[in-house]
């Protein structure tokens, strides 16, 4: 099984809609959907690799964000970093941090930062040596 990571949500529908829309701005999609809620998301919907899953709780308590947890997301140029924020932000999300250089990391470290509906922290990013 590939390396995966789950984030909770109290809204599958809601949360579904947020990921569907904002991953297909860095060429991600649906991989599949399991019975109660479960969606899968993985770069160009393929099934090998790194996976991204929505989902309720396994232990049927309340979804809840952990304080330190952050998703980042690899796009592959700064205008997918400005479209996923945007997208984001039209969707509901609460903004952590606008599309920009991130110099504590490196010149090039170019990266907007998020939190879903659901409350989950979100960062998406781009190294492009090219675009200093």
């Amino acid at each position: 099984m590939p390396a995966y990571i789950t984030l909770g949500t109290n809204d599958p529908a809601a949360a579904h809609a947020f990921y569907d829309a904002v991953l297909k701005t860095i060429g991600w999609a649906v991989q599949s959907d399991f019975p109660g809620g479960w969606r899968a998301y993985s770069e160009a919907g393929r099934s090998d690799g790194f996976k991204f899953w929505v989902c309720p709780p396994f232990d049927g308590e309340a979804a809840s964000t952990g304080n330190g947890i952050m998703l980042g997301l690899p796009a592959r140029s700064r205008a997918e970093v400005d479209a996923f924020h945007a997208t984001a932000m039209a969707m509901g999300a609460t903004d952590e941090g606008a599309p920009g250089i991130r110099e504590i990391y490196s010149p090039t470290w170019y990266a907007a930062y998020l939190r879903d509906p659901s409350g989950n922290k979100i960062a998406v990013y781009c190294e492009d040596e090219q675009q200093v």
